[in-house]
């Protein structure tokens, strides 16, 4: 497993997966992601990012979606699984 550098979620493609760093909101926006499981540590998989609107994310199990302005204040590390073999990760599965 390779990790990189801490981005936004926001900036993450549909099919990567990540590990949560940092919330960077304020007590309103955490009061509501946590009990969603979007706490420091937690691994999601981003399944929906078309660049605009906003993302659909499955984290802890459970599909969220979550606006844009939301997604710019959750740090993340992007989390690269090891290679397959094929070395795809198929980004184009959202619907």
């Amino acid at each position: 497993m390779r990790v990189e550098a801490r981005t936004k979620l926001s900036a993450v493609h549909g099919g990567e997966s990540a590990r949560i760093r940092q919330l960077v909101g304020g007590q309103f926006l955490m009061s509501r992601l946590a009990p969603l499981g979007f706490i420091p540590g937690a691994r999601l998989r981003v399944i929906q990012n078309l660049g605009r609107g906003p993302l659909l994310v499955s984290v802890c199990d459970t599909r969220v979606a979550l606006g844009r302005g939301e997604a710019d204040k959750i740090l993340v590390e992007r989390v690269a699984e090891k290679d397959d073999g094929d070395g795809s990760s198929d980004p184009g599965r959202s619907s």
